[in-house]
């Protein structure tokens, strides 16, 4: 049975507050979400019946700022699931000391099966339902699994419309032309690369071969970066299955494979050196880095002791379970937590939101940049943690965020 995503979160939280010796009050505060929101989102399908969807928006957060996070359609959307990425955007926007707070939204769907505008008939009526909660200085929902900058673009013109105003700053990851921001497509994927290469930096490893799990927006961007720099990605997946080269893979053959598929996967490629494995056989490949960059629950009691990578790196939310990483940490596996890890993709919406409050706009270089220098800082903050309380680097990411949520709380006290 798949463990609670909330209840790993509460382990983690818990494990944290002791090492930082927490005010209870204060522990207590964050153990719970702010807000959260179920709603029915009827339907008319194509064929002229209705389907009644469930949907879900929950605020963990917002006492270091407005709450920020995705909107993510799957058919495994639930609400424990909303409450621990929104608690996890809390935790991951104060690491990286980001004025946000933490959000999460979903409408448990399978959105490969449905037409365009049933999708777009599905996002905007799920808009609607939750505009009481979100607001530009309130909440931004973002594209998450199954949505993107199209979904976004939905959200925004229903709020509009219905607000009889523009609100381009009520979503990130809008297309450029509609108030969004260069960089933001490939921002997770590039945090990643930036994270994983101060990583080896620390420890040492020269000529690193590296295994990413998942080949969507996040791990394919992060695959394809850490190409174009000359590290040699032996492996990837999706759906479909895995692709393994000892030799490492070309991605610009890969990419044009998908980009022509029936349903854009890595499934029928073929080239010379090339071995189709599982994405199982992927995650127990004996290469330095292993980047789960796919969904929840990958790494778990049950495959941990086979993993062989030096380092993970976790660009997804939550792959590792907590009693996996206690095997892995066991084994001195270095695991870079997903908080520290995957939050370039925060870190250049707050950039858009920002962008779209000014109406004015900036570079690519500047926002890449920009990305770099927070994340550098973050990491060497963290490093600081662990170099000084001697603890694994999820510990000091929760850590450092802990000090500066409490800080928080604290000085805004509890109203009224």
């Amino acid at each position: 049975m798949k463990k609670s995503l909330y209840s790993m979160f509460l382990e983690q939280l818990d494990s944290a507050a002791k090492k930082v010796n927490l005010d209870p009050d204060i522990h207590a505060i964050l153990k719970c979400p702010k807000r959260e929101l179920k709603v029915s989102v009827p339907v008319k399908m194509d064929s002229g019946r209705i389907e009644v969807f469930e949907g879900f928006r929950v605020q963990h957060s917002s006492a270091r700022g407005p709450c920020k996070g995705g909107i993510r359609y799957h058919p495994e959307v639930s609400l424990d699931e909303m409450k621990a990425l929104a608690a996890l955007m809390t935790f991951k926007c104060a690491v990286v000391n980001v004025p946000y707070g933490g959000a999460k939204g979903g409408i448990r769907c399978d959105p490969t099966k449905m037409s365009r505008a049933e999708l777009e008939r599905l996002t905007r009526r799920y808009t609607a339902t939750i505009m009481p909660i979100i607001g530009d200085h309130r909440d931004i929902p973002a594209p998450d699994v199954g949505t993107n900058s199209e979904t976004m673009c939905w959200i925004m013109d229903t709020v509009s419309m219905l607000g009889d105003k523009a609100s381009f700053e009520i979503v990130t990851g809008k297309p450029v032309d509609l108030g969004g921001s260069l960089g933001r497509r490939e921002a997770t994927g590039r945090g990643v690369t930036i994270i994983t290469k101060k990583i080896l930096e620390k420890s040492k490893i020269s000529t690193p071969t590296i295994a990413v799990q998942g080949y969507g927006n996040v791990g394919s961007a992060t695959a394809n970066l850490l190409n174009q720099e000359n590290f040699k990605v032996v492996a990837i997946s999706d759906v479909s299955g895995a692709l393994f080269n000892s030799k490492g893979l070309d991605f610009p053959s890969i990419n044009k494979h998908i980009a022509h598929s029936k349903n854009h996967l890595l499934e029928g490629y073929k080239k010379k050196g090339v071995t189709s494995i599982t994405n199982e056989e992927l995650l127990r490949l004996p290469v330095d880095i292993l980047i789960p960059a796919a969904l929840e629950n990958q790494i778990t009691m049950d495959n941990a002791s086979e993993i062989k990578a030096k380092i993970i790196v976790e660009a997804a939310n939550s792959p590792t379970t907590p009693e996996a990483e206690r095997i892995l940490l066991n084994r001195d596996v270095i695991l870079v937590p997903d908080i520290l890890a995957n939050a370039g993709g925060v870190i250049v919406s707050y950039f858009e939101w920002v962008q779209s409050i000014y109406v004015f706009f900036w570079k690519l270089d500047e926002i890449n940049k920009n990305l770099e220098r927070i994340l550098d800082s973050a990491f060497e903050e963290v490093w600081e943690f662990v170099q000084k309380k001697r603890v694994d680097l999820r510990s000091a990411a929760f850590m450092l965020a802990l000090t500066r949520l409490d800080n928080a709380i604290r000085q805004r006290g509890i109203f009224p």
